[in-house]
C-alpha cells in the first residue's frame, strides 16, 4: 500500500467517524484503555519464534444511544513483534540464556462496532473493526554488528511502515456511577499485510559454520498480536432544550 493510499483511506475513515460522532448524537462514550501485549510473527524462516510480551494504549470514540450497539473509532500505541529465545551452550562454563526481541512500535487507527448484552449495571461485548497502523520505530539497530557479518536478521530498511489488518474479541462493561464505569477487554489483532518483507539473498556467510556460504530465502513476516486491556469509560449526555 502506498503512502497515498494509506492517508486517503485513513481520510475517509476520519471524515466517517466525524459523520458517526457529529450528528445529533446524545450520548458519548470516551473511553482510555492499556495492558499487556503478546505479540506474535509468523515468519517463512526461522521458525522457533517466541512471544514478545509488552504494552499498548489506546483512547477510543463511541456512540452510546443505544445499550446494545455501537460504532467506535479507535486511536492506539501498540508494540508488535516476537522474539528469539535459546540457550548459549557453545560458551562453556559462561553458558548463558540468549533473548533477541523483534518489536515494532506502531501507531493504530481502528473503527468497528461493539454489540453489547447482558445486566444494566454490568454488560458483556463483543467487537470486530478494520484497522491500519504506521511503524513510528523498531529496535532492529541494536543488531546491526550482527548483520554486517551475517545479513540473517532483519534489517530497518526493509521494514513496511504501513499496515493494515483486523481486531476482535470482547469483554465486559461495569459502571461506577452514572456518567463514569470500567472495561475488561480481551483482542486479538491478526494483520493481513507484511511488517517486513526480504528479498532472496545469496552466497551469504553462513553463522553457523565458519567460511561455508548459503542461500536465504525470501523472507516474510507477518503480525499477530493478543492483548489484555484494562480502562476507564465516560459518558457524555448531551441534553436539547427546545
Amino acid at each position: 500500500m502506498s503512502t497515498f493510499r494509506f492517508f486517503y483511506t485513513f481520510a475517509l475513515v476520519g471524515l466517517l467517524s466525524s459523520f458517526l460522532f457529529g450528528q445529533s448524537e446524545k450520548r458519548t462514550a470516551y473511553t482510555f484503555k492499556g495492558g499487556l501485549s503478546i505479540g506474535t510473527q509468523r515468519w517463512n524462516a526461522f521458525s522457533n519464534r517466541a512471544p514478545l510480551f509488552r504494552y499498548h494504549g489506546d483512547l477510543a470514540i463511541e456512540t452510546a444511544d443505544s445499550d446494545e450497539f455501537g460504532v467506535f473509532a479507535q486511536l492506539g500505541y501498540h508494540v508488535r513483534g516476537s522474539a528469539v529465545r535459546y540457550i548459549n551452550l557453545s560458551a562453556g562454563a559462561n553458558t548463558n540464556f540468549i533473548s533477541r526481541p523483534f518489536a515494532f512500535h506502531n501507531l493504530a487507527v481502528s473503527i468497528g462496532g461493539k454489540q453489547r448484552f447482558g445486566y444494566r449495571n454490568v454488560k458483556a461485548y463483543y467487537l470486530i473493526a478494520l484497522r491500519g497502523e504506521y511503524t513510528v520505530w523498531t529496535n532492529l539497530g541494536r543488531y546491526e554488528d550482527e548483520n554486517n557479518v551475517y545479513l540473517f536478521l532483519p534489517i530497518e530498511g526493509l521494514v513496511r511502515r504501513f499496515n493494515y489488518g483486523v481486531t476482535a474479541g470482547g469483554g465486559f462493561e461495569w459502571s461506577f456511577g452514572d456518567l463514569v464505569g470500567g472495561i475488561l477487554e480481551f483482542t486479538v489483532s491478526p494483520d493481513f499485510s507484511y511488517q517486513y518483507r526480504q528479498p532472496p539473498l545469496q552466497n551469504v556467510p553462513s553463522p553457523y559454520i565458519s567460511g561455508v556460504f548459503t542461500d536465504i530465502p525470501e523472507r516474510e513476516i507477518r503480525n499477530l498480536s493478543f492483548e489484555i486491556s484494562l480502562g476507564i469509560r465516560f459518558l457524555r449526555i448531551v441534553e436539547y432544550v427546545d
